[in-house]
């Protein structure tokens, strides 16, 4: 009944946001006259208008990036299509060919647009190229499952329509599948196997300094997880039936870990709208735009990412298998690996995405690479400033390296 009444819920507040919608003066050709009552009414009008949450991929609104000395334009092109993710390539009509590039994005809660400033930063130097998965909700039954082991095939199928000489970036919570399906090429001597592979923020061994996502993974039992966070989606969805892990709810958890700053952006937003101050208000909006969009996981997705990456570490304690064979750490010897953690990073905290270089056991010194950046939470190590002007150096100089 969870999604149904989360439902039930949206619907009965959508009139009131379409009202508050349709009342608001921003429209009008004399808005610019309004005074401070009208201002602060036009502001809790659109407060109340932005009071949902969506559940559609918003763009990435890249349509041109600076290569060089110049501007060139950015074109989208799914390059593969399968039923839970597409492979996006940002294409762009440049003559010097540039490193080829998988940002592997993550599968919780949130679209891959929330990397639209890793793309857009990567895209300078890169031909880039992101796993762009798709909402759960609208997945139909008859595609069957999507598991941890899934995600590792997928990871693998859109690596070969790169081709060789392809490097990797994992972000968040797919460090763990990025590094498993390195492995396995590696094993294989795929000859598809990424040449560099970038770790930022990952929990490849949640057993180092837990934080409080991995204590409350840690602290119930998966028949707790099954029973009160799970859901079936409603007939009204082309995924009707499916048992997922809804993203409204991890959306929830994730903000009730910062409720306060959440609370007072939400407040700062109202006083730069009452003031007219629409260009300042404009970033807040931009990024819950972007963070109100959710999608739904799988739900065996989810529980086996409970169970096999959080709960029993299999990875780290060499113990994963994927279909059936162990995964080998080991056997990566030509892979170079690069790790970024953040120094306030409070999702994924120091040392568990640095555990990788013990995995990486065969790894020459010269083929391994850690960059703690100082001063940055878990959002700023792939987005904002510092990515941009401290850590992306860093990215950009391990690639070239093995060009």
């Amino acid at each position: 009944m969870l999604y149904q009444m989360y439902q039930w819920q949206d619907d009965m507040i959508a009139p009131m946001r379409a009202f508050a919608g349709r009342t608001r003066f921003n429209d009008l050709p004399w808005t610019r006259y309004m005074n401070g009552s009208a201002l602060r009414l036009d502001a809790m009008m659109e407060m109340i208008a932005r009071f949902q949450l969506t559940h559609a991929r918003p763009p990435f609104g890249i349509e041109s990036v600076r290569v060089g000395n110049r501007d060139v334009a950015v074109t989208e092109e799914v390059a593969l299509d399968l039923p839970f993710g597409n492979l996006l390539h940002f294409a762009k009509d440049i003559d010097a060919p540039q490193p080829k590039v998988l940002i592997v994005a993550p599968l919780s809660g949130h679209f891959a647009t929330l990397l639209a400033g890793t793309v857009r930063t990567m895209l300078q130097d890169h031909d880039v190229y992101i796993t762009d998965w798709k909402n759960a909700r609208d997945i139909p039954l008859e595609a069957g499952e999507f598991g941890v082991e899934d995600y590792v095939e997928y990871l693998i199928r859109f690596l070969e329509v790169l081709g060789p000489e392809n490097n990797v970036l994992a972000v968040c919570q797919p460090c763990v599948q990025a590094l498993i399906a390195v492995a396995v090429m590696s094993k294989e001597d795929h000859p598809c196997t990424p040449r560099t592979m970038t770790l930022m923020a990952g929990p490849i061994d949640v057993r180092e300094s837990p934080t409080v996502v991995n204590e409350l993974a840690f602290g119930k039992p998966l028949s707790w997880f099954k029973r009160n966070v799970l859901a079936t989606v409603p007939y009204r969805y082309p995924g009707a039936g499916r048992r997922v892990y809804p993203g409204f709810v991890q959306l929830f958890s994730f903000m009730q870990m910062n409720m306060e700053r959440h609370q007072e952006q939400h407040k700062k937003l109202y006083d730069l709208l009452a003031e007219g101050r629409d260009e300042e208000a404009r970033k807040i909006k931009e990024f819950y735009d972007e963070y109100f969009a959710v999608l739904d996981l799988t739900a065996e997705f989810y529980i086996e990412t409970i169970d096999r990456i959080f709960q029993r570490a299999e990875l780290a304690k060499g113990e994963f298998t994927y279909r059936g064979d162990p995964v080998e750490p080991s056997a990566i010897r030509k892979t170079a690996l690069l790790t970024v953690e953040g120094g306030r990073d409070d999702i994924c905290s120091l040392g568990q995405t640095t555990a990788a270089h013990d995995l990486c056991s065969s790894l020459r010194p010269h083929l391994k690479r850690h960059h703690l950046q100082a001063n940055v939470g878990h959002y700023g190590v792939f987005n904002g400033r510092r990515w941009e002007q401290e850590i992306y150096p860093v990215v950009r100089n391990m690639i070239l390296a093995m060009e």
